[in-house]
């Protein structure tokens, strides 16, 4: 018994029934296939551990916060309860009297002054400094100074602080002059360290291109690269603004002029030898925490920015 063959299909014969395709649809191969989610893509699996952690760390902040929230609103006597509770009722009166104590304008013109001045002077001089030192590290002596510079990063500052107030004591920059001045030395290690990196990244053909048009080394770095060194910037003037609107020691063993005292130090007020004022004084600390946040709010976009291109070489 012989198989037969198939009918043609739709009545077609000879060459047009051999170009119908009778094997019935197909599946679509493994490389048209849908690639499987990613992690936290849109039917992807959750990194709960990822996840936790991220909690962890928000709460380790948002935690704090209201409790400093909640107690610059109460009264004394409301603090005896759980610290946790809203207040009841809420008592902004603290706020006029932390402006009173620290003499707030006053105190924050100060620390403003000296912040200004250490952000300006970090930004104009580390930068040429990295620049100095990125584009010579095939030189001994360029790259001996920046691990030099690495090094000081773990030297504790207790160790010179004795050394440093005596010294500045002599030179007669026991001032607010002084104080911007060590902001800018002590913040040198850092900052050469993150400018470094994110020099790398810049292309040397954008130098070159400018030496060629008759730059000298000084027109380069200012017309060049300083200008692409914007988000770095902002980076590293955040940092130090944060510090030096923030810092409690350099200030305390350096400046000798009461007039001259800055924000920290004129919330040293509330801590007494047998009690802390809590309340007025967490009501100060959210007052000085306000010029902060307007800046950290203008400048997040470079920040961010240069964070992620100074890991990128």
């Amino acid at each position: 018994m012989t198989a037969t063959a198939a009918p043609p299909v739709g009545g077609l014969v000879g060459d047009d029934a051999d170009a119908v395709d009778t094997t019935g649809p197909r599946r679509p191969s493994w490389r048209n296939r849908r690639r499987a989610a990613e992690p936290g893509e849109p039917g992807g699996r959750t990194n709960w551990w990822l996840t936790g952690l991220m909690i962890f760390l928000s709460l380790s902040i948002l935690v704090p916060m209201y409790l400093v929230v909640v107690t610059a609103l109460k009264t004394p006597d409301q603090l005896s309860g759980a610290g946790f509770d809203l207040p009841s009722p809420a008592t902004f009166g603290n706020f006029g009297e932390a402006w009173r104590l620290t003499d707030f304008p006053r105190s924050a013109l100060n620390s403003a002054i000296i912040t200004v001045g250490a952000v300006t002077l970090t930004l104009l001089t580390n930068s040429m400094v990295a620049y100095a030192i990125a584009r010579n590290m095939h030189r001994r002596l360029f790259k001996g100074l920046f691990f030099y510079f690495i090094a000081a990063l773990f030297v504790p500052f207790p160790i010179l602080m004795l050394t440093v107030a005596k010294l500045t004591a002599q030179l007669h920059l026991d001032n607010q002059a002084g104080l911007i001045l060590l902001y800018t030395v002590f913040g040198l290690s850092f900052n050469v360290f993150v400018y470094v990196a994110y020099i790398h990244s810049i292309p040397k053909e954008l130098e070159e291109a400018a030496i060629v048009d008759g730059a000298n080394a000084w027109t380069v770095f200012w017309k060049v690269i300083f200008p692409l060194l914007r988000p770095m910037n902002a980076t590293v003037g955040i940092i130090t603004c944060v510090w030096a609107w923030n810092d409690f020691m350099l200030p305390l063993v350096i400046l000798s002029d009461p007039e001259a005292a800055t924000l920290p130090l004129q919330q040293y007020v509330f801590q007494a030898q047998f009690s802390t004022n809590y309340t007025v004084a967490f009501a100060s600390y959210l007052l000085a925490m306000v010029p902060l946040l307007v800046v950290y709010v203008l400048a997040q976009r470079w920040v961010i920015s240069g964070v992620t291109r100074g890991a990128i070489k």
